[in-house]
Protein backbone atom coordinates (compact mmCIF):
# COMPACT_ATOMS: atom_id res chain seq x y z
CA UNK A 1 0.00 0.00 0.00
CA UNK A 2 1.01 3.59 -0.45
CA UNK A 3 3.36 3.00 -3.38
CA UNK A 4 4.49 6.16 -5.13
CA UNK A 5 7.41 7.51 -7.14
CA UNK A 6 6.28 5.78 -10.33
CA UNK A 7 5.87 9.13 -12.12
CA UNK A 8 2.52 8.08 -13.58
CA UNK A 9 0.58 10.89 -11.91
CA UNK A 10 1.03 13.90 -9.64
CA UNK A 11 -0.86 12.10 -6.87
CA UNK A 12 0.35 8.57 -6.47
CA UNK A 13 -1.01 6.19 -3.88
CA UNK A 14 -1.00 2.75 -5.46
CA UNK A 15 -1.35 -0.76 -4.15
CA UNK A 16 1.41 -2.99 -5.51
CA UNK A 17 0.22 -6.43 -6.56
CA UNK A 18 1.71 -9.54 -8.06
CA UNK A 19 -1.55 -10.30 -9.90
CA UNK A 20 -0.92 -10.41 -13.65
CA UNK A 21 -1.95 -7.18 -15.34
CA UNK A 22 -1.35 -7.43 -19.06
CA UNK A 23 -1.89 -4.80 -21.76
CA UNK A 24 -5.64 -4.41 -22.07
CA UNK A 25 -6.32 -5.33 -18.42
CA UNK A 26 -6.01 -1.77 -17.10
CA UNK A 27 -9.30 -0.65 -15.61
CA UNK A 28 -10.15 -4.17 -14.45
CA UNK A 29 -10.96 -5.09 -10.88
CA UNK A 30 -8.44 -6.33 -8.35
CA UNK A 31 -10.41 -8.45 -5.88
CA UNK A 32 -9.51 -10.39 -2.76
CA UNK A 33 -10.31 -14.04 -2.07
CA UNK A 34 -13.77 -13.04 -0.79
CA UNK A 35 -14.62 -11.28 -4.04
CA UNK A 36 -14.33 -7.84 -2.44
CA UNK A 37 -13.06 -5.02 -4.64
CA UNK A 38 -9.57 -3.89 -3.59
CA UNK A 39 -8.91 -1.46 -6.43
CA UNK A 40 -8.74 -0.73 -10.13
CA UNK A 41 -5.76 -2.14 -12.05
CA UNK A 42 -3.81 0.68 -13.61
CA UNK A 43 -0.21 -0.03 -14.55
CA UNK A 44 2.56 -2.61 -14.67
CA UNK A 45 6.29 -2.55 -14.25
CA UNK A 46 7.66 -3.86 -17.51
CA UNK A 47 10.68 -3.46 -19.75
CA UNK A 48 9.14 -5.50 -22.58
CA UNK A 49 5.44 -4.56 -22.39
CA UNK A 50 4.48 -7.95 -20.90
CA UNK A 51 3.76 -8.65 -17.27
CA UNK A 52 6.73 -9.25 -14.99
CA UNK A 53 4.42 -9.85 -12.05
CA UNK A 54 4.54 -6.33 -10.63
CA UNK A 55 1.32 -4.37 -11.04
CA UNK A 56 -0.16 -1.23 -9.55
CA UNK A 57 -3.77 -0.64 -8.57
CA UNK A 58 -5.71 2.48 -7.58
CA UNK A 59 -7.28 1.78 -4.15
CA UNK A 60 -11.08 1.48 -4.08
CA UNK A 61 -11.60 4.49 -1.81
CA UNK A 62 -9.60 6.70 -4.18
CA UNK A 63 -11.45 5.40 -7.23
CA UNK A 64 -14.85 5.91 -5.55
CA UNK A 65 -13.93 9.44 -4.49
CA UNK A 66 -12.93 10.33 -8.06
CA UNK A 67 -16.05 8.65 -9.50
CA UNK A 68 -18.35 10.57 -7.14
CA UNK A 69 -16.65 13.87 -7.97
CA UNK A 70 -17.08 13.27 -11.70
CA UNK A 71 -20.75 12.30 -11.24
CA UNK A 72 -21.58 15.19 -8.88
CA UNK A 73 -19.38 17.96 -10.26
CA UNK A 74 -18.43 16.86 -13.76
CA UNK A 75 -14.74 17.03 -12.94
CA UNK A 76 -12.19 15.97 -10.33
CA UNK A 77 -11.68 18.74 -7.79
CA UNK A 78 -8.54 18.84 -5.69
CA UNK A 79 -7.54 21.22 -2.94
CA UNK A 80 -4.64 23.58 -3.59
CA UNK A 81 -2.55 25.90 -1.45
CA UNK A 82 -0.08 27.14 -4.04
CA UNK A 83 3.05 25.81 -2.35
CA UNK A 84 6.11 24.15 -3.81
CA UNK A 85 7.22 21.77 -1.06
CA UNK A 86 10.63 20.16 -0.72
CA UNK A 87 11.41 16.93 1.12
CA UNK A 88 13.14 17.24 4.48
CA UNK A 89 16.58 15.64 4.58
CA UNK A 90 18.93 15.08 7.49
CA UNK A 91 21.20 17.89 6.28
CA UNK A 92 18.31 20.32 5.84
CA UNK A 93 16.89 19.44 9.26
CA UNK A 94 20.30 20.13 10.83
CA UNK A 95 20.60 23.46 8.99
CA UNK A 96 17.20 24.48 10.44
CA UNK A 97 18.32 23.43 13.93
CA UNK A 98 15.93 20.48 14.02
CA UNK A 99 16.75 17.13 15.60
CA UNK A 100 14.10 15.16 13.73
CA UNK A 101 13.05 14.79 10.10
CA UNK A 102 9.59 16.27 10.40
CA UNK A 103 7.46 18.05 7.87
CA UNK A 104 8.29 19.52 4.50
CA UNK A 105 10.08 22.73 3.63
CA UNK A 106 8.31 25.33 1.55
CA UNK A 107 10.70 25.99 -1.34
CA UNK A 108 8.38 28.55 -2.95
CA UNK A 109 4.89 30.00 -2.69
CA UNK A 110 2.69 30.90 -5.67
CA UNK A 111 2.08 34.65 -5.71
CA UNK A 112 -1.51 35.43 -4.67
CA UNK A 113 -2.20 31.71 -4.04
CA UNK A 114 -3.97 30.60 -0.85
CA UNK A 115 -0.75 30.00 1.13
CA UNK A 116 0.72 33.35 0.00
CA UNK A 117 -2.44 35.19 1.08
CA UNK A 118 -2.34 33.42 4.47
CA UNK A 119 1.28 34.49 5.09
CA UNK A 120 3.23 31.30 4.31
CA UNK A 121 6.74 32.14 3.08
CA UNK A 122 9.61 30.18 1.51
CA UNK A 123 11.65 28.49 4.24
CA UNK A 124 8.62 27.71 6.41
CA UNK A 125 8.38 24.07 7.48
CA UNK A 126 4.89 22.57 7.55
CA UNK A 127 4.70 19.92 10.26
CA UNK A 128 0.92 19.40 10.56
CA UNK A 129 -2.15 19.95 8.40
CA UNK A 130 -5.38 20.17 10.42
CA UNK A 131 -3.53 18.61 13.37
CA UNK A 132 -2.41 15.60 11.31
CA UNK A 133 1.37 15.13 11.07
CA UNK A 134 2.98 15.61 7.68
CA UNK A 135 4.95 12.44 7.02
CA UNK A 136 6.71 13.22 3.75
CA UNK A 137 6.45 15.08 0.47
CA UNK A 138 3.97 12.65 -1.13
CA UNK A 139 1.84 12.67 1.99
CA UNK A 140 1.57 16.48 2.15
CA UNK A 141 0.49 16.66 -1.50
CA UNK A 142 -2.14 13.99 -0.89
CA UNK A 143 -3.37 15.72 2.29
CA UNK A 144 -3.75 19.04 0.48
CA UNK A 145 -5.41 17.50 -2.59
CA UNK A 146 -8.02 15.85 -0.35
CA UNK A 147 -9.07 19.19 1.17
CA UNK A 148 -12.31 20.69 -0.07
CA UNK A 149 -11.83 24.00 -1.92
CA UNK A 150 -13.40 26.89 -0.03
CA UNK A 151 -12.74 25.40 3.40
CA UNK A 152 -10.20 26.58 5.95
CA UNK A 153 -7.09 24.60 6.73
CA UNK A 154 -4.85 24.96 9.77
CA UNK A 155 -1.13 24.64 9.12
CA UNK A 156 1.38 24.11 11.94
CA UNK A 157 4.58 25.77 10.79
CA UNK A 158 8.11 26.19 12.04
CA UNK A 159 9.55 29.56 11.01
CA UNK A 160 12.98 30.62 12.19
CA UNK A 161 12.88 27.91 14.88
CA UNK A 162 9.53 29.13 16.24
CA UNK A 163 6.28 27.19 16.01
CA UNK A 164 3.18 28.97 14.76
CA UNK A 165 -0.21 28.25 13.25
CA UNK A 166 -1.51 29.73 10.02
CA UNK A 167 -5.03 29.36 8.68
CA UNK A 168 -5.46 29.38 4.90
CA UNK A 169 -8.47 29.13 2.62
CA UNK A 170 -8.15 26.10 0.35
CA UNK A 171 -8.26 26.91 -3.33
CA UNK A 172 -8.99 24.70 -6.34
CA UNK A 173 -5.98 23.18 -8.05
CA UNK A 174 -5.66 24.86 -11.46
Amino acid sequence: KGRSGLQLSTYENYIQTDAAINPGNSGGALIDTNGELIGINTAIYSKSGGSLGIGFTIPTDTALNIMNQIINEGTVVRGWLGIIPQAMTQNLAASFGMQYLEGVIIADVVYNGPAFLAGVIPGDIITHINEKPVENLRHVMTQIAALRPGTSVELDIIRRRKTMQITAQVGTRP
